[in-house]
């Protein structure tokens, strides 16, 4: 067997091409992204992902079980010295791994909910932290599948991946306009809840377990597109608030996300058991 490729120096043009994508911009022109973390990665690669290149910490290196299942994915490790490997990490984190992975397709024209479960529909979510932690709750709590409308970060943000805990990779999800998202809703069965603020009903008081969740931006809320769509008959929306019972006007969306799927997941539970 050749000798592992090493990379000493934090200079070196492939180590600062791979910083390079944690800019959206440079992910979007070269069609990859950095997954961060052992697990992250692996679950990249039992969903299928392929990856171009893996740097691996000489210092703290993984499995070699696991830079074998890697490798069969595509990626060729490439061992760096700690001050290069610095250079592709995220910040003080260090698993000892980086892999640069192919971008998947999030198309809606490819977008398979599974048949069973809520839909959590997210417009204009901006902060990485809270598209990922949605995804790791639709991960935990059964949902069909994630539908980011005009999204204000992608989902294979390093950042996204590394909050979602690597889910990003397998729940089924797609990314697409407002105004598609809308299309898509309304040619398909489910009917079509809005979490708002206020005036809605309480949130248990609404079938949500095989309902489309629609959740707004953190700052905005729900675009207008919805309440258009509802009033010309494109949708029939139903709206659901969560009690604020304290100074505060509104909750975190990913906080609002988990409620929501985990009442979605108790109703359908109770369904399956014949409970009220």
């Amino acid at each position: 067997m050749d000798a592992p490729e090493r990379i000493t120096s934090s200079a070196n043009p492939r180590v600062k091409a791979a910083a390079r994508l944690r800019d959206a911009a440079e992910r979007r022109t070269r069609g990859l992204t950095l997954i961060d973390g052992r697990r992250e990665v692996e679950r990249a690669a039992a969903a299928g992902v392929r990856f171009a290149e893996v740097y691996v910490d000489e210092a703290a290196p993984p499995p070699d079980a696991l830079l074998d299942r890697l490798m069969a994915a595509g990626g060729q490790p490439v061992w760096l010295a700690p001050a290069a490997f610095s250079k592709v990490a995220y910040g003080s984190r260090n698993e000892g791994l980086v892999a640069v992975a192919q971008i998947p397709s999030f198309g809606l024209d490819q977008f398979r909910p599974r048949s069973v479960g809520c839909l959590l529909v997210l417009e204009g979510v901006e902060k990485p932290g809270n598209l990922g932690a949605i995804l790791r709750t639709a991960d935990a709590s059964g949902v069909a599948g994630v539908l980011v409308a005009d999204g204000r970060t992608d989902p294979t943000n390093p950042a996204v991946i590394r909050a979602s805990l690597g889910t990003v990779f397998s729940i089924p999800l797609a990314v697409a306009s407002g105004a598609e998202s809308i299309n898509w809703l309304a040619a398909s069965s489910r009917r079509v809840v809005v979490a708002v603020p206020e005036a809605g009903q309480p949130w248990h008081a609404v079938r949500l377990s095989d309902a489309a969740i629609v959740l707004g931006s953190e700052a905005h809320g729900i675009s207008e597109a919805w309440q258009a769509a509802d009033a010309d008959g494109t949708l029939d929306l139903s709206a659901v608030t969560l009690p604020m019972l304290g100074v505060a006007d509104s909750l975190n969306v990913s906080a609002t996300a988990a409620v929501l799927a985990y009442e979605a997941l108790r109703q359908a539970s109770a369904d399956a058991s014949g409970s009220s």
